[in-house]
């Protein structure tokens, strides 16, 4: 009798152990598809400005995205100028004679088989962005690699947002770098660029770009940084970052300013 009760005791439990595997790898991964995907900058630069428009893909495919092409796409600013995005190469629309300056409100508005979508963005105060260092990995520090670290200003008494992208040989690493002065309001600041996509070894040549960014762009990199810290092994299909567009899609628009340092690894 015990030996019985013991043997369907262990068969019970081998059940629901392997029920409860069942229910763990049938993971929802969100391949919802299709949606439109804008991103669009107006930068302090001279030059081309530009707007892309592509359509999402399931989580689990590569990120290609088909492009969408045949959009109607314009940005006003503040004083009413409407300048006319023509459209480059499939998907990606261009204006020339369009230079962002700081203070300045810009309006976006691409119309796709009649419906249109709309959003704002305003410039904010440049930063200057100082210098850019590197020094051991303090991660790896048998290897010889390096950490980029970048320095400047903050202004005091002013709220600021940041954005930084990072290459390493002429190819972007993944890491999102966003974040805001609320531990360095009015300081020198001195902060590491820790990614983990691209080791970093002396004679590589390093770009970082900074961006000063408004409110909403930052609370749109800042969650995407935040999904990545979350999720380094891409087990859950990341959610919708917060977006500025009306109505709701993937992507943003942001009005910034833009300085790049490049630099080669000692």
């Amino acid at each position: 009798m015990k030996s019985c009760l013991r043997y369907c005791f262990f068969f019970t439990l081998i059940l629901l152990i392997a029920a409860s595997c069942k229910k763990v790898i049938n993971l929802n991964l969100g391949n919802k598809t299709g949606e439109l995907v804008i991103e669009a900058n107006i930068t302090d630069q001279p030059g081309r400005q530009f707007v892309k428009l592509s359509r999402n893909v399931p989580f689990t495919n590569t990120n290609t995205y088909p492009a969408v092409t045949g959009a109607t796409v314009s940005i006003t600013d503040d004083a009413g100028e409407q300048y006319q995005l023509t459209e480059d190469t499939a998907g990606t629309y261009a204006v020339n004679s369009l230079t962002g300056i700081y203070g300045h409100t810009y309006h976006l508005s691409v119309t796709i088989a009649g419906k249109t979508y709309t959003a704002s963005s305003t410039m904010p105060q440049l930063v200057n962005l100082d210098s850019l260092t590197f020094r051991e990995n303090i991660f790896d520090t048998k290897n010889n690699k390096k950490m980029a670290r970048i320095h400047f200003q903050d202004p005091p008494d002013i709220a600021n947002q940041y954005r930084v992208a990072m290459y390493v040989n002429g190819v972007q690493v993944k890491a999102v770098f966003a974040f805001d002065d609320q531990f360095i309001n009015g300081k020198y600041a001195d902060l590491d660029l820790q990614e983990n996509d691209i080791d970093v070894f002396p004679g590589d040549t390093v770009k970082v770009e900074m961006q000063c960014i408004d409110r909403p762009v930052y609370l749109y990199w800042f969650t995407l940084a935040q999904q990545q810290a979350n999720n380094p092994g891409g087990q859950v299909a990341p959610a919708n970052p917060p977006t500025n567009i009306t109505p709701s899609t993937l992507g943003y628009f942001s009005a910034h300013t833009t300085q790049s340092i490049t630099k080669v690894v000692q």
